[in-house]
């Protein structure tokens, strides 16, 4: 019960200390933990709720601690594992995952202007904003719920406060990195010009490329990108969205997938139109993903794993997309300022959380969206020099938590200190109780300490 708090906060086990209340019911339903957790799994003495509407049962009022230790009528794993797999999507659980309707779509999708394709998808999604989860515009119950417990595990160790190894390099507040989709050979042709405004800024980006039918990529292309230190991506076969129709043909598409990926010197991927099928990942040779959104109610496979944090799905480490892509923004939402992605920027630095984005050069380099996009990088910039964001590219976030995950912490003279490859950019943290709330405090290298103090409730 323990390992998904553990690994998230890279925390001593001694200080962790969870127990179930009873056996858990075979069957699986919504219930909360507290305000901002929305979970999905078993419980013991309830009946969780069959849909995340109305008002769900709060867990918080079950959990009890005794002799230092936490009684949950739940596992904390289990739920985190289902968030994040997106387990509780219904079409996930019955084994649908493509409608005739969207086949057919893609089918033709080749021959379809902006203009008729925008209309559509119009029309797919209509209804989202009605949706209540995960929560629009950013979900953050994974991390919530582990907040919590944390908060929990500091009342039940009778510690004061516990020690845990902070998420980023240097104690930097959050994480952001830029991604683009090259969906057409007009965006291949712009990518040099995409990369020009990136480095006007001083952002460094991963390019995802298609490696077949969509576009010719050859060894110069590829090269023109690394040699100006930006990032190569494998993105999907063909873009026909057919990658994860039946597993027979997914097999031979991967195994294509992966040789290109060897091909290109490209350690991470992301499917087309972010579909995705988390139980087949074992068959993808990469070291990373980009391809679940945090919340999907604005792509064509609806669900989201509901955390701003980077996560293990078996070898493979998954980077989620936690802010609207460019596309939806300006096609869908029709809003033409920034003013969406400043807001779902301060939901993740408030879990210090991962900012990523999608900006695609078949679509952001026409004038009105380019000036989108040079003030979202502005404000970027601002982030890293005022807030202490690291801007940096999703391999650099790969080869760090993948490092992080290796650390641990041990006590020496009664100090903590990292240790483990990596040791000398990461930072030790304490998270504490203040006023019934959460507080963290990262050790800056130096006298100085930054601090975050949680929006849990007082009576949590």
């Amino acid at each position: 019960m323990i390992d998904c708090l553990t690994q998230y906060y890279r925390c001593p086990e001694r200080y962790v200390r969870f127990a179930p209340k009873g056996p858990l019911a075979a069957t699986s339903g919504y219930f909360r933990f507290g305000e901002g957790a929305t979970c999905y799994g078993s419980y013991y003495g309830h009946q969780p709720a069959q849909f995340p509407t109305g008002a769900l049962h709060d867990a918080v009022r079950d959990a009890v601690i005794e002799d230092g230790r936490i009684y949950l009528p739940f596992n904390p794993s289990q739920v985190v594992d289902n968030l994040r797999r997106e387990t509780y999507v219904d079409d996930w659980r019955h084994g649908r995952f493509r409608s005739a309707l969207a086949s057919m779509y893609y089918f033709v999708r080749p021959t379809l202007s902006v203009g008729v394709r925008r209309h559509l998808q119009r029309f797919h999604l209509r209804g989202w904003e009605k949706l209540l989860f995960p929560r629009w515009p950013v979900d953050c119950s994974v991390d919530s719920l582990l907040e919590r417990l944390l908060l929990l595990s500091v009342r039940s160790s009778g510690a004061g406060r516990i020690p845990f190894i902070w998420f980023w390099p240097g104690g930097a507040s959050s994480c952001a990195i830029m991604t683009h989709d090259v969906e057409t050979a007009l965006g291949r042709d712009l990518c040099a010009n995409l990369m020009d405004i990136d480095d006007s800024f001083g952002i460094k980006a991963s390019f995802q490329i298609i490696p077949e039918q969509r576009y010719s990529v050859t060894p110069g292309f590829l090269d023109s990108i690394r040699e100006r230190n930006f990032e190569v991506v494998v993105h999907d076969l063909n873009h026909d969205g057919h990658l994860y129709r039946d597993r027979t043909q997914f097999l031979e598409r991967a195994a294509k997938i992966n040789a290109y990926g060897r091909e290109y010197g490209a350690d991470g991927f992301r499917a087309a139109v972010l579909y995705r099928k988390q139980i087949w990942y074992d068959a993808l040779e990469f070291s990373y993903d980009m391809s679940v959104p945090n919340v999907a109610h604005l792509e064509p496979q609806r669900g989201g794993c509901c955390t701003v944090m980077p996560y293990f799905l078996g070898n493979i480490l998954e980077l989620p997309v936690t802010v609207t892509q460019d596309y939806t923004l300006f096609n869908i939402l029709n809003e033409y300022s920034t003013d969406l992605w400043k807001r779902q920027i301060d939901l993740i630095m408030e879990q210090h959380g991962l900012i990523s984005f999608i900006a695609h050069p078949d679509y952001i380099m026409p004038p009105r969206e380019r000036s989108v996009y040079e003030a979202l990088l502005r404000h970027l910039v601002l982030l890293r020099e005022e807030r202490g964001v690291w801007t940096t590219t999703p391999g650099e976030v790969n080869r760090w938590w993948r490092q992080r995950a290796e650390m641990y912490l041990a006590e020496k003279g009664g100090c903590w200190h990292i240790e483990g490859a990596g040791h000398e950019r990461a930072r030790v943290a304490y998270a504490s109780e203040r006023d019934g709330r959460l507080v963290l405090t990262v050790e800056a290298g130096t006298d100085q300490e930054k601090e975050a103090i949680s929006r849990l409730s007082p009576h949590a």
